[in-house]
């Protein structure tokens, strides 16, 4: 048979269709699977925050111990250039580390050694922990730990998943320190000691005893430094 040019525009024209329809049903299927992809891509940032703010409460306790609880760091500066051993510095963090990947900027929230900021989540690892504190990780931090645990009825079940909407100002330098948390306030994937909001995720070296930490929605769990990730 032989094929005319009058029989080609209309080839043409058949198969521009059927790569068109090809085209639609691709897109249809990248709208399915976006939520999907877009869950994992949050998930993984806030695996990655909590690794990175586990490895910070570390650098804490080692700087603390170090000067036996007679100070405590004034700044991430302070803990990237690590501590005096002879005539250099032993690192104690990564700077890496050093930086929140939920934060717009970067910077992680300095936490105070205040009841206000560290009760209500004391009280969630608290309930979490089947009504019991993780014991120190030494003795040096026992003058930090026990107001805290003298005002352990202050706080709610709503603080681990009602957004941050506090007016308290964000302190990212300068200011003694003994965890950080991030600035972001946004409701998280992960559920970290029963806590669903990024801001409330406090990480220090108070109450990390063994098994302490346990991160729910994470596929895989981290193993996280200092702690025991089921």
């Amino acid at each position: 048979m032989t094929v005319t040019a009058d029989n080609r525009p209309g080839e043409r024209g058949m198969t521009l269709l059927a790569v068109m329809a090809v085209m639609v049903v691709f897109a249809i299927g990248l709208l399915a699977v976006a939520p999907a992809v877009q869950l994992e891509v949050q998930r993984e940032k806030e695996l990655e925050s909590i690794r990175r703010g586990e490895e910070v409460a570390e650098a804490i306790r080692q700087y603390v111990e170090f000067y036996r609880g007679a100070k405590l760091p004034n700044s991430m500066d302070e803990l990237l250039e690590g501590l005096p051993q002879g005539t250099k510095k032993r690192q104690i963090l990564r700077a890496s580390a050093a930086i929140d990947p939920l934060s717009e900027d970067g910077k992680w929230r300095l936490i105070k050694a205040e009841v206000s900021t560290l009760g209500p989540f004391a009280k969630r690892v608290q309930t979490f922990n089947g009504g019991l504190l993780p014991s120190n990780p030494s003795q040096v931090f026992d003058r930090f730990a026990l107001v805290l645990v003298n005002t352990l009825n202050t706080g709610t079940e709503s603080d681990s998943t009602e957004p941050d909407d506090s007016d308290t100002e964000i302190l990212t330098e300068n200011t003694p320190f003994i965890g950080v948390a991030s600035q972001s306030r946004s409701k998280s994937v992960i559920s970290y000691y029963g806590i669903e909001n990024h801001s409330k995720w406090i990480f220090t070296p108070l109450f990390r005893g063994a098994g302490a930490s346990n991160v729910r929605g994470a596929r895989p769990a981290p193993a996280m430094s200092g702690t025991d990730a089921r």
